[in-house]
Formats: C-alpha cells, structure tokens, sequence
C-alpha cells in the first residue's frame, strides 16, 4: 500500500510529466547556475546566489559561489582547484564506496536523473562545516526554495583545510539517510539521530585517527564546555554536536557499527530504532542502559571499574569530564542545598568534597519524569563503588556515606533524565531537581554504637589486668611448672621471672653461669635468655616470648 507522501509525490510528478518535456540538462564546465540557500548558514545571511561549476569530477560537480570566487586572486583559485581535484579522488576512491557499501546509497539517479552529486560551496558562518537541504530533493511545486539535485553544501572557507573531507562525507550521509530513510520508507529521521549517523561517518573513514586537529577534538572541546547538553533535543547549536559526537563514539565502540546502519535500514525513528537494531544483533541492553553507562563513562572513563565504564578509543583514554564541584564547611556541622534544572536525555555530574564525619545526601525530583542517579563514592587510592540510588514514586531518594574526609573523600551523582522515548526534534523544557547536603561529625546512632564499643573495650582490658595480677600474685600463673606469661627486660621484683632465672639455673652453667634468683629481668638474664634461645635455634632477642615459652615448656614436659 503506497503511504500518503508516495502518492503526493506521484501526484507532483503526473503533473510535471503532462506539462513539461522529460529532459536532462546539459551540465559542462564553466556553467553558471542560481541555487537557493540557507541564510542561516550563509556568511552574509542570502538567500540565492549565483555559482559556476568550477570543476566536474568522477562523481561530484563543483559549484562555487561566483562572489566569493571572484574575491579570490590568482594563487588562492589556484589552491582551491589543487583542493577540489583532491576531494573528488578521496570522494570517489574512499568515501563513496566505503558509506553506501554499508549504509546504502543516495536516492539514484534522484530527482535530476543524473548519477552525479552537486556540491556548492558559499562562505558560512564560523562554526558551520556544510550543510545539506531536504528540500532540493523535492519539485519546486512540493518545496519552493528547492534546487532540485542531489546537493550537498560546504564551507568555502574551509577548501584548503583538512577537515574538508570529513565535511563532505558528513554532509553525503545526510544524502544516504534521506534515501533510506524518506524515499524508502516515508518517514524521517529525528535529527539527533540522523546527526549522529553523520557525525561518526568522518570517524568510520578513519579521519579521527589522528587526534590533534580532528573533528573529534573539536567536538571534545565543545562537550566539556556544555557536557550537560541534552543528547536528543536538537537546537542546531555546536554544543549539540559535542555530545551526540561523544555518544555515537561510545556506542559504536560497544557494539558495533552495525546498531546505525541497521537502525537507519527501519522503518523506525530514534530511539525505538536503536533498540531495534540493538535487539537484532542480539544485545540485551536497551538504550537507556547505554545511555547510563555512557554517563558514568564520561565520567571515570575507566575499565577496571566495568567494562563499559571506560572509552575504548586510545584517542579518549585520557578523556574525563570535570564535575560541578560542591564543597562543605570543613569545621562543625555543615549543609548545603541547590537547585538545578535538566532536559530529558541530558545528565550533570556533580562532586562533593569537604566536611568530616557522616555525609547525608538527600536528592528531590521533579515526579512528572523518572531520574536516574548513579552515584560513586571513591576513596583515597581513587577506588570507587558504582551504585545507584533507590527514588519512589515521587523521585526522592537519600544517601548516605560514613567516614566522610577520613576514609572516603569524595561522592559524585550523576543525575540524568529518561523519560521522553519520541518525538524528541522541538525545543525541549526544562524539569527541576534538588538536593541537600548534610554532614555531620557523628550520628547519635554512631556516638551509641562507639560509647558501646569503647566500655566493652574497657571491661575487656580490665578483665586481662585481673588475670594478670592473679598470675603474678600465683608466681607463675599457678606454679613454676609451666610459663604463660610473656616477660622482657625491665621488670622488677616478679614471682615469675624468679621462676624463669631458676630455670635457667637449672639448664647448666653454660646458659646462666650467675645463676642468680632475684625477680628482677636485667642484663644477666637477657644474656641467659639469648643463650637459651641460642640453643633452641630461636631468635636471640633476649625476650621470653611465645616462641621461647613454647620450648621452655617443651622442656618442661608440657
């Protein structure tokens, strides 16, 4: 059954055909040419402008904006032609074979009838590497601002740099997408997604390879300035290219290129299309484990703590967002409360440092959308524990960490929003949440439970004092038949070191020649305890600890 747009468009087509010749255009070097473009994007806001195929390649014509053109001297049209002939040899040999064998083609030979894909390039605003119109792929009585060809548009300004390629290749993606998408299936991507797909394409050529003065390490650098950008709300800012570049790389690391290309070869959008794609390649995580995962990636970015707690590109080995950091009064008892606010598909990573005792975090959610709020808490050798915090029904939750400062320094929550599945182009608002931070120096459960222990310990003590004194005032523990006590140098006026002395008396001459009784451990009988422990192999400290005890007794029969 053919879906409204396909007869739409057959009905716009019937219409051509009855009024107009079937007729395909001569196209040849030199030719001059008015396109429609986006003013939003062009460096000095027009709308039309007149270009002229500067180059025809194997599979691409070069438009280029007869202004900008003309401002150009001799040198610089030269370099921009050296540059040209090198785009259409890496679009040809490398980026057009390498996309459509695994994403698909572009709508062939689409609207114009012709195999070959026009690029335009016009000066645009700093930020902007090219852009591509849905629109010119759509009669003008369908799309009036259409130019109807197969076109992509590129930054002028950026004809001799190297990141030229990977503009190109994402904007063709942009043309594949629409084929598979649109023309296959009558409905259209959510952007995100359709960006993500083009964002990872430059990475999938292997143009990030090299780090420095990638794409990837500018999108990096836009990321840590706004990580907390919601990941599917599309506002075309740079900073939504920061996270949807940080979060294709993340999830295509874990599995696969596969989960774009057959999310993009589905008649579904978005999310519902990456679940589908992860449930076909037989993978249990669904996107909103992933997209948790990935949150706490970003921030330990470390395997040891799980594997996929880590970027598994050496490019972002050492990459590592740095957290909102909140700090407590390190002095008495302390709290500190803040509101924030966050958009669905969009996390903060906050940090607590400071205060010293028992830390009580109680978090507060807006209960019109789910939270989910991992949480680490992380020692001193920076070991951490990933655990995540229970919410009811109306998203509040509490945690608490003892030995705050003394054994655990830090605690970080990343607190992030899962609740929009669809639907996810349009500005998004905004849902509120808030915590309170409380430490004290102990809880009066702590003061009770250490007031128990500390008694126990005392009676403990007192109870091996007793005993000690009834061995002592007993000689030896009972008799001089047998040695319990430990005894060293120093101790004066002992029924028990009379009992020793008269021990070592008794083992000849040779081990304590003085052969004096007196009760008290000094030189003499440390050198007759060496001696002693000289003939039993032991140690020769002059201490009569266990291990001579257990052979004096040993002696003894015992």
């Amino acid at each position: 059954m053919l879906n409204s747009k396909t007869k739409l468009k057959i009905l716009f087509v019937g219409l051509i055909l009855l009024t107009l010749p079937l007729i395909t255009k001569a196209v040849s070097l030199g030719q001059t040419a008015n396109f429609f473009i986006e003013p939003s994007y062009d460096l000095n806001k027009r709308e039309q402008i007149s270009a002229t195929l500067q180059k025809v390649g194997s599979n691409l014509y070069f438009y280029i904006d007869d202004n900008w053109w003309s401002s150009l001297d001799y040198q610089k049209k030269e370099e921009a032609k050296q540059a040209l002939s090198s785009l259409d040899y890496e679009f040809y040999y490398k980026i057009y074979p390498i996309l459509t064998s695994s994403f698909g083609s572009e709508w062939k030979p689409g609207i114009d009838k012709d195999e070959k894909i026009t690029v335009l390039l016009h000066p645009m605003i700093e930020d902007a590497g090219g852009y591509f119109k849905s629109g010119d792929e759509y009669y003008r009585l369908q799309s009036p601002k259409s130019n109807e060809r197969e076109m992509v548009y590129l930054n002028a300004n950026y004809v001799s740099s190297p990141l030229f390629k990977g503009f190109l290749a994402h904007e063709f993606m942009h043309l594949i997408s629409f084929n598979q998408k649109e023309e296959t299936y009558g409905v259209q991507e959510e952007i995100w997604l359709n960006e993500a797909r083009a964002e990872y394409a430059s990475t999938f050529l292997g143009y990030d390879d090299v780090y420095e003065g990638s794409n990837l390490q500018k999108r990096v650098r836009i990321f840590l300035e706004k990580p907390y950008d919601s990941l599917t709300e599309w506002q075309n800012e740079k900073y939504d290219y920061g996270v949807i570049n940080l979060f294709a790389w993340y999830l295509v690391d874990y599995y696969g290129v596969k989960i774009l290309t057959d999310s993009l070869h589905s008649e579904k959008v978005g999310i519902f299309s990456l679940n589908y794609a992860l449930q076909k390649n037989g993978f249990g995580d669904d996107f909103s484990q992933i997209f948790t995962n990935w949150t706490i990636a970003t921030w330990v970015n470390n395997c040891d703590l799980g594997e996929k707690y880590c970027y598994l590109n050496p490019n972002l080995k050492n990459f590592r967002i740095t957290p909102e950091m909140n700090f407590l009064p390190l002095l008495s008892e302390s709290a500190l409360s803040t509101t924030n606010a966050l958009k669905n598909w969009a996390a903060k990573w906050q940090k607590f440092i400071g205060g010293k005792g028992t830390l009580t975090l109680e978090f507060d959610g807006d209960d019109k959308v789910n939270f989910k709020v991992p949480y680490l808490i992380c020692d001193y050798s920076e070991k951490c524990s990933i655990n995540f915090l229970t919410l009811d029904k109306e998203q509040k939750g509490k945690i608490t960490v003892s030995e705050f400062n003394t054994k655990y320094p830090s605690l970080i929550i990343i607190p992030s929003i899962q609740a929009k599945i669809s639907g996810s182009d349009g500005e998004e608002p905004f849902y509120l949440f808030s915590w309170t931070a409380t430490v004290i120096e102990k809880t009066e459960e702590e003061k009770e439970a250490e007031l128990i222990k500390t008694l126990l310990a005392q009676i403990e003590g007192l109870k091996k004092e007793i005993a000690r004194l009834q061995q002592l005032l007993s000689g030896t523990g009972g008799s001089c038949q047998s040695f319990s006590l430990n005894l060293y140098y120093g101790i004066t006026n002992s029924p028990a070191v009379s009992c020793l002395q008269e021990f070592l008396k008794n083992k000849g001459g040779t081990i304590y020649p003085e052969g004096m009784v007196s009760g008290n451990y000094f030189s003499l009988t440390t050198l007759a305890v060496k001696r002693y422990q000289a003939l039993k192999s032991i140690s020769q400290t002059g201490y009569f600890g266990p291990l001579t005890r257990a052979a004096a007794n040993a002696d003894l029969g015992l």
